[in-house]
């Protein structure tokens, strides 16, 4: 939707217009009759919107660092996100930023400001509703292949379309879809040939030649950590490998503006228990850590002890604050964040068919047996249009951990190796450092590796000194009454 749809249904619901709107969207629209400012993001938090409020003057912007450039803006750090970055990955609270004075409107939520006060609110939630049934099951697949065709078209507005596709049944199932509908489609796949094994060549080069669609395949082998151009708003301990991510998304950008990812059919389609939440439960359960002590050996003995008694780190450790029953999971807004121009500097919308609201909210409502166990619904919506070792290839991960190859390759040893930033040792005590040996475990690395990548982008986050244009950021003085 554009910015004159966004207006025209506000002029129509007020407030309510959010209930009226689907697609990804983030807004902000003056309202001279009421003298205030009526703001909103879309329901997964796919388009970006962080805000200021010093000294009663309200900005927003889509980009974390135009704000900075504001000299009222300080780049103090919010210590509560450094300790969930160095703990969890990310930031467990999708209201603030890892800056103490720029804050996020959380996915789903609205905010006003008026009378010299700001207030938000939730306009959205996936709550468990009324059990959907059908008569019959092949109604089912109908129903959601009519949704998912629909969120493909509704998402694709150009002739031509990349698509960062794997192996895996979502993307391909993307792919297909959209090339039933006429466009013209190319596949971007990364690829291990040697450091890891791999099959995802195999299984999506014959997706490919199935669909009779191009495809180009991104070798991440070459790449070592820290490479690329990403400037991620954030620390995000998968910026580790943004050489290879950021290389895929250029390839696309030289193709077509919009291109689709298959995130995030895991989620609601590959359910491994009859509960309505399991499968983001599941997802939260691999990103937070279930015990474990913050400074005693492990992963975090580099921990500053004064920062993790200041930030109550022990008990953020031992009791993560995060809902698991919340369908919204922080790792979505890191990475959807990711993805926008802001970040990747491309001129390349991504989209993601699958966190369509439409689409979702008929997922969380159907039985999960049989249609969302193993992704059932999607094989039998596409079982026409992929080949039989795609359509029955299982969720498969990676068969081996790149960046713990990467450093037995040598790439990473320890901060001796970097520039450290004056900050980091706020956080760590760098006399506890030790070296990041071949024995280490994936988990206990990619722990320690965060230190690394805070202080890689502690050392590179600083915003280019440019003119701030009145298209990125608003900044309004709030009346006060």
């Amino acid at each position: 939707m554009s910015a004159l749809d966004h207006l025209h249904a506000y002029e129509k619901w007020g407030d309510d217009c959010v209930n009226h709107l689907i697609g990804d969207f983030a807004f902000a629209i003056w309202d001279d009759r009421q003298q205030r400012y009526f703001c909103a993001r879309d329901h997964f938090g796919v388009k970006p919107f962080y805000y200021t409020y010093i000294d009663d003057e309200f900005a927003f912007s889509s980009s974390l660092n135009e704000l900075r450039l504001n000299p009222r803006v300080s780049n103090t750090l919010n210590e509560i996100a450094v300790g969930d970055y160095l703990l969890f990955g990310v930031n467990q609270d999708l209201s603030t930023t890892i800056f103490k004075d720029i804050h996020r409107l959380p996915p789903g939520h609205t905010l006003t400001v008026a009378n010299g006060s700001i207030t938000t609110k939730r306009y959205w939630t996936l709550e468990p509703r009324t059990e959907v049934r059908f008569r019959d099951e092949w109604s089912y697949v109908e129903r959601f292949s009519e949704l998912l065709s629909r969120a493909v078209s509704d998402h694709v507005n150009t002739d031509r379309v990349a698509i960062s596709m794997s192996g895996g049944l979502d993307s391909t199932a993307l792919a297909a879809i959209a090339s039933h509908q006429h466009k013209d489609v190319h596949a971007f796949t990364v690829v291990y040939d040697s450091l890891i094994p791999d099959d995802e060549r195999h299984y999506a080069t014959l997706a490919a030649n199935h669909l009779d669609i191009p495809i180009t395949h991104v070798s991440a082998d070459q790449y070592d950590l820290f490479a690329g151009e990403m400037d991620q708003p954030e620390p995000f301990q998968l910026s580790l490998l943004s050489g290879q991510f950021h290389d895929l998304l250029r390839r696309c950008a030289e193709f077509s503006p919009v291109a689709l990812t298959g995130y995030d059919g895991d989620a609601f389609m590959n359910v491994p228990q009859p509960s309505r939440f399991s499968g983001v439960k599941q997802r939260i359960k691999r990103l937070i850590p279930q015990t474990g002590a913050a400074t005693e050996g492990g992963p975090y003995s580099w921990l500053d002890e004064s920062f993790v008694k200041r930030t109550h780190l022990q008990e953020r450790w031992n009791k993560p604050t995060v809902n698991p029953s919340s369908p919204l999971n922080p790792i979505w807004t890191a990475l959807f964040e990711g993805y926008d121009p802001s970040s990747t500097k491309l001129n390349l919308d991504v989209r993601h068919p699958f966190m369509d609201v439409r689409l979702v909210e008929f997922l969380t409502s159907i039985p999960v047996r049989p249609w969302r166990m193993n992704k059932h619904i999607l094989r039998l919506a596409v079982q026409d249009k992929l080949p039989v070792d795609v359509l029955n290839r299982r969720k498969t991960p990676l068969a081996g951990d790149p960046a713990l190859q990467l450093v037995r390759r040598g790439s990473v040893r320890c901060l001796e190796g970097f520039e450290v930033s004056p900050q980091l040792r706020a956080f760590v005590n760098l006399n506890r450092r030790r070296l990041l040996t071949d024995e280490e475990t994936s988990d206990g690395l990619w722990a320690n590796l965060r230190i690394f990548a805070l202080n890689y982008w502690l050392t590179h986050s600083q915003p280019e000194v440019r003119r701030t244009s009145q298209a990125q950021v608003t900044t309004v003085a709030a009346t006060k009454t």
